[in-house]
């Protein structure tokens, strides 16, 4: 069977979460689910991962993956709670690491953090090739947004592109966090330019551009005809001063001083303190 695949866009974020499956019955994987947060109110809450959880027990599928493509900056992982619903190993690449210790030391994380990714239930090497039911799958390492970034490719005809590359006429993700890279994320996307023209790409976010619908999927040939910032014929050079530069002008993510510290904990909120209650931290003057 060749793979299918759900997509679940979450407004708030403007995230793309997926499904990819065989059809009922089979095995599945659940790509970069989101977990509600109010900030206001300092509250989680379910809605979103709740429409994947009765997506897959309305097909009766047995989730074996919860796939991560980075420690978003923009939302909270649902993947432990998914994990508790339904199953599954939630996974990210092994350059997570760099990223936790990066994190540990700006945020002061509690001195038990780990920073080696055991936080997660498996960490991919790059290149490494993992099955989804009878579906074959490959971890594509692609820094440059981060340098822990991953995108999945399945079944040689789709690939989950992560926060690496957008629709072609919104462009390319920032590179300016900590550790992220624009001369990385040039050699990324053209790894993942290197593909058949008729591979199917799938963002992790669409911010469309007035008149479009928000849409999650196009495809390599789409990429290298018409993206705004790496079509054919843009050399490196030219689209590293133009990250640069576009980067220099960018605000913070709303979320990004709460999702941090939960995704580079796999999702996890941080431990509970005496009274029983978790709290994130805010580093002043920092950012």
């Amino acid at each position: 069977m060749p793979a299918l695949i759900e997509a679940f866009l979450d407004p708030a974020s403007s995230t793309w979460s997926y499904v990819i499956h065989e059809g009922d019955g089979s095995a599945c994987a659940i790509v970069d689910p989101v977990l509600d947060y109010d900030a206001a109110a300092g509250r989680t809450g379910t809605v979103q991962a709740d429409r994947i959880s009765a997506f897959v027990r309305t097909h009766q599928l047995q989730v074996q993956w919860l796939l991560e493509t980075h420690a978003h900056a923009d939302h909270l992982s649902a993947a432990p709670y998914l994990r508790r619903e339904l199953g599954g190993k939630i996974a990210i690449g092994q350059s997570i690491s760099k990223v936790q210790d990066v994190f540990k030391r700006l945020f002061n994380l509690e001195p038990g953090f780990a920073v080696d990714g055991s936080q997660f239930d498996h960490l991919f090497a790059p290149d490494e090739s993992f099955m989804i039911g009878n579906l074959k799958a490959t971890a594509l390492h692609v820094p440059g947004h981060t340098p822990a970034d991953m995108a999945y490719l399945v079944d040689s005809t789709l690939i989950l592109a992560g926060d690496t590359l957008f629709m072609p006429d919104v462009g390319t993700a920032r590179c300016d966090f900590p550790g992220g890279n624009a001369n990385q994320m040039f050699a990324s996307i053209q790894k993942l330019l290197a593909f058949p023209a008729g591979v199917n790409l799938y963002v992790c976010h669409d911010y469309p551009p007035e008149g479009r619908e928000p849409s999650c999927v196009t495809t390599v040939g789409e990429q290298r005809r018409s993206n705004i910032h790496v079509r054919d014929g843009v050399d490196e050079s030219e689209f590293v001063v133009m990250r640069n530069q576009r980067d220099a002008g960018l605000g913070m993510p709303n979320l990004l001083l709460p999702a941090i510290q939960v995704n580079v904990r796999a999702g996890n909120l941080p431990p509970a303190e005496d009274n029983g209650v978790s709290y994130l931290k805010i580093p002043l003057n920092t950012f």
